[in-house]
């Protein structure tokens, strides 16, 4: 059996869907998988069981990306065909049967929309994979018996980003020596590109206790980082969904962005927005979603470390 599994180019979306993906890996136990997605996404799956071709799926003016994947799988006959990109690519194959995700106005959660095209309630939780080689550079990154917070200050646009300073206030308070997390290592993630934005949380954090990760590791690894630390806190961005399929503790941090629709997902996650809604941010006057400074100075460290204690309560139990 041959299934076609087309997810998207964004690294949040595309870890959103690993659930869809593990149980079709489930129900289909003899299948073998082509996953498409975008080229930094495609990391997220270069673990997974039963992957006979990756696809890394570039944007190309003019949207001549899917002409050049259709090039790529046309010559197959597939079983299944999964297209969560509502790509015409998706009507050009051969297949038995084809679930295409349509675009549409809805107020659920992204993990909700996706298990209602395969008419999955409740839906399957996002589940990502980790290759031996990942986890013994993890090991030797992060080795055991080390309480890590992991901290990702960075997001795709300025105005999603909580400011640097109440990171640093933040970091500094759930890592007192009576605190959640008392003298813990403090693990920064981010892309290459984000160093600027993350250097001065990471010049506040003491030498002994800074593991600095920005730029340092592929998605895979990645996630293999997140599943040995205890706790995470974040903006709304493709790690913090990563740090919540790892099942680690996962609180995420909102303001110009729907809280409604990417929370983060499971059983250990919380978040926390900024007094103003996603609405009153965008119908503002002169607002401008390439503004180059944060949104979220309203949302104050207070809050969110209170937010931090709740969740390590539900959690772990009684805060120490």
């Amino acid at each position: 059996m041959k299934i076609l599994f087309i997810t998207s180019t964004r690294i949040g979306d595309a870890a959103l869907s690993s659930g869809l993906l593990q149980h079709l890996l489930q129900v289909y136990p003899a299948a073998k998988f082509t996953v498409a997605a975008g080229p930094v996404a495609a990391e997220l799956f270069t673990a997974m069981p039963r992957l006979e071709r990756l696809l890394k799926v570039k944007k190309r003016r003019y949207g001549w990306h899917w002409p050049l994947l259709w090039l790529n799988v046309v010559a197959a006959k597939w079983d299944l065909v999964i297209d969560l990109r509502h790509s015409l690519l998706s009507y050009l194959v051969l297949t038995k049967k084809r679930y295409i995700l349509k675009p549409r106005h809805s107020n659920d959660h992204r993990v909700i929309q996706l298990g209602r095209l395969l008419h999955l309630s409740p839906p399957p939780n996002p589940q990502l994979w980790v290759s031996p080689d990942d986890e013994k550079i993890a090991a030797s990154i992060i080795p055991s018996g080390f309480s890590v917070l992991a901290i990702a200050p960075t997001a795709n646009w300025s105005g999603k980003q909580w400011p640097a300073e109440y990171f640093i206030d933040l970091i500094k308070q759930l890592t007192e020596p009576d605190s959640l997390f008392p003298q813990a290592k403090v693990a920064i993630f981010g892309a290459a590109n984000e160093r600027q934005q993350a250097l001065p949380i990471l010049k506040a954090i003491p030498p002994e206790r800074r593991i600095d990760l920005i730029g340092k590791a592929n998605l895979s690894l990645v996630y293999a980082l997140l599943k040995r630390c205890q706790f995470f806190v974040g903006n709304d961005s493709g790690i913090m969904h990563l740090a919540a399929a790892a099942h680690i503790p996962t609180l995420g941090l909102f303001g110009p962005s729907r809280i409604e629709l990417y929370h983060p997902w499971g059983e250990k996650t919380a978040a926390i927005r900024t007094p103003e809604s996603f609405e009153s941010f965008i119908s503002a006057p002169g607002y401008d979603y390439r503004a180059t400074h944060s949104l979220m100075g309203s949302l104050t460290v207070e809050k969110v470390e209170m937010a931090a204690r709740n969740l390590f309560q539900q959690s772990y139990g009684a805060a120490s």
